[in-house]
């Protein structure tokens, strides 16, 4: 890709950014592809320059596959240019045979001059061995290149790696006057969700089921609505769906016991005569914190970002347990006047927006 002079000119100008910063900018910017399809893996961008001029770039490949400064360093047609050139990258170079070499013995096995790197990663495996090896191979190492946008970017891994669990965002829509569901003479008799936002808010909701690793719903949630909980309204593969259950009181006529999809079931149950086969139950102890439980039980899965979707008791939990990274909050135009109160939170408003008759309000929690 080609950046135009005139951004480039506008960035330098008016945002003070320097020739490194672009590049990792860049870097973020390809970097973004990956989003829900790397995980565990965290999605890292990748850009070669020789004489000011990009001639490699690559991002992480689909979990099991090549990383981002193989890609770029693949995409470099003569590669005699490779020893006169800087490497950009968002997250340090892995050092670790995983499912693929390591990074850094490849850049040094080509030996590029200069390697700029966004972020140390916290990987117990790489956590500045990656560094060591390129300075070992005679490459100079600069690190902390835009660190603030590239600790943003790779939000989901870092939680994962410095806070053991899963990066989770809190998801519901309210009506108007503050519900989450009117009182059931008001619904219908067969489990179906009822739905407070417009088709355009579900459409970015199963855009956004595509992005992140997992999705949480609770007993009440599958036993009234039956939900599905995949992509359908997108492209992008489902997430795993991951259902707490105290009691197994959900049989298997149930659409998240379909094995369409992989699914976690939390029980106390602890007999699997009553499983149902081809899916994966985990027993928790729920006289004990269940939003530590559940993250537990995530993190040993190697989920990485989990979408909580309900219901109102399942978000109350993690927002009492303050157990969440972000709240993604629809408001509808429709008044229930009664019914199940939406959870009540404190964040800080990240973002707003009108998606046709819907508000969309983006917490953060700081």
């Amino acid at each position: 890709m080609t950046i135009s002079p005139i951004f480039v000119f506008l960035l330098f100008y008016f945002c003070g950014v320097n020739i490194h910063q672009k590049y990792i900018l860049r870097c973020i910017e390809l970097a973004k592809k990956g989003l829900g399809t790397t995980a565990p893996n965290p999605m890292v961008g990748c850009v070669i320059v020789h004489q000011n001029t990009i001639i490699g770039e690559g991002f992480t490949d689909p979990y099991g596959g090549s990383h981002a400064e193989v890609n770029a360093i693949n995409s470099v047609a003569d590669k005699e240019l490779l020893k006169e050139a800087s490497l950009y990258v968002t997250l340090e170079p892995c050092s670790h045979y995983g499912k693929t070499p390591p990074c850094a013995d490849l850049i040094a096995k080509y030996r590029l001059k200069e390697v700029f790197i966004g972020l140390q990663d916290p990987h117990d495996k790489v956590a500045g061995k990656g560094i060591q090896k390129l300075k070992e191979a005679g490459c100079k190492v600069t690190v902390g290149i835009l660190k603030e946008q590239c600790r943003e970017h790779h939000k989901r891994f870092l939680t994962f790696q410095e806070k053991k669990r899963p990066y989770i965002i809190l998801k519901w829509a309210e009506s108007n006057d503050g519900f989450l569901a009117p009182e059931k003479s008001l619904r219908n008799s067969n489990p179906e969700p009822f739905w407070i936002s417009n088709p355009y808010s579900k459409q970015l909701v199963h855009q956004w089921r595509s992005q992140e690793q997992a999705i949480l719903v609770g007993t009440r949630t599958v036993l009234e609505d039956n939900p599905k909980l995949t992509t359908r309204e997108w492209s992008g593969k489902n997430p795993v769906r991951v259902v707490l259950d105290r009691d197994l009181k959900i049989d298997a006529d149930h659409h998240v016991l379909d094995k369409s999809e992989q699914t976690i079931v939390l029980t106390s149950v602890d007999d699997a005569s009553k499983y149902v086969e081809g899916v994966n139950y985990e027993v928790i102890d729920f006289s004990q914190s269940l939003a530590q439980q559940i993250c537990e039980v995530l993190h040993q899965h190697d989920i990485t970002s989990v979408i909580v979707e309900g219901g109102a008791q399942m978000l109350q939990t993690f927002i009492n347990a303050h157990m969440w990274d972000e709240a993604r909050v629809f408001k509808g135009i429709i008044d229930f006047k009664k019914g199940l109160p939406a959870p009540r939170l404190q964040g800080t408003l990240q973002h707003q927006e009108q998606i046709l008759t819907d508000t969309l309000s983006i917490y953060r929690n700081d």
